[in-house]
């Protein structure tokens, strides 16, 4: 099993996972139709099926994870598009908890983890007899670092999410996330427990795979559990940044804190900057 990492719109990720022996693929969170079709050239596979995490939120300034579906569907007669819920583009099979699908020697397991959409679906996947390790896709649940906002959810089906279907995966799993938030969800995780030498170690590596253009999944389970304070709500100095000692409480305040931390400035709009630059609003700047 080998899995292509892309890297879409702003801070997207959708992924290529390879059956190598009969050189069939599955996709993940199709997002850009025209690249993942560069890949799959490139790599000389046929596309069987789409694993879609959770549709696209209307409220999002780009229409991401599901937004490549209606367009593949139509390249791809016959193909196949997972996912749980029925707002998701061109989906063929709905899936429930605990399901289980087959691609040649790749198997999945469907992982429901309600919250940042109601229908939100992460995927485990494995080879048998493998000595690889799992892969987890994430989705918009689990981040490296982080997890997911609140947009459908509540802090105790997050909980529930991170503590007993995720976070009791097998250590050594592979977690393929849906956006590239690294750095600011450590320069977070960094706030809330200043004397946690992993998470140090971790941005430093993540800053320095930004500076290369470089992706920073996959992590690990195992690492998650040493930086990300979401899967660390047990810990005195979590706690205590929180004020509380209840884990869904802690939870609930880290994520309410997040949300609040050091947003990132809105970006111009790139037409009143191309007027800028030609000059168009000269006449409004003259002083009269």
């Amino acid at each position: 099993m080998k899995v292509k990492v892309i890297s879409v719109l702003e801070d997207n990720y959708m992924y290529l996972v390879i059956e190598e022996n009969t050189r069939d693929a599955v996709a993940v969170d199709a997002a850009v139709p025209k690249r993942l079709l560069e890949i799959i050239r490139r790599e000389d596979v046929v596309l069987r099926a789409i694993l879609t995490t959770h549709h696209h939120c209307p409220s999002c300034a780009l229409r991401d994870h599901a937004r490549g579906n209606e367009e593949l569907a139509q390249l791809f007669p016959g193909l196949q598009v997972f996912g749980a819920d029925e707002r998701i583009g061109a989906l063929t099979h709905r899936v429930t908890h605990g399901q289980e699908l087959t691609f040649g020697a790749i198997r999945v397991r469907c992982l429901f983890t309600p919250c940042h959409t109601s229908g939100h679906m992460c995927y485990f996947m494995w080879e048998d007899d493998s000595p690889d390790a799992p892969a987890l896709f994430s989705g918009d649940t689990l981040f490296v670092g982080g997890c997911g906002q609140f947009f459908e959810g509540t802090a105790e089906q997050m909980h529930t999410n991170l503590t007993q279907i995720l976070g009791t995966l097998p250590e050594d799993t592979k977690v393929f996330c849906g956006h590239e938030c690294t750095i600011r969800n450590l320069k977070f995780a960094l706030k809330v427990e200043p004397e946690n030498e992993a998470v140090k170690k971790k941005l430093a590596w993540a800053r320095q795979r930004d500076d290369e253009d470089l992706p920073t999944v996959p992590s690990t389970l195992q690492e998650e559990f040493l930086y990300n304070p979401f899967l660390r709500l047990t810990e005195e100095a979590v706690q205590r940044f929180t004020g509380r000692t209840e884990p869904v409480e802690v939870l609930r305040t880290l994520r309410s804190q997040r949300d609040n931390f050091k947003k990132p400035k809105e970006r111009p709009n790139p037409q009143a900057m191309l007027a800028f630059d030609w000059g168009l609003f000269g006449p409004f700047l003259e002083k009269k």
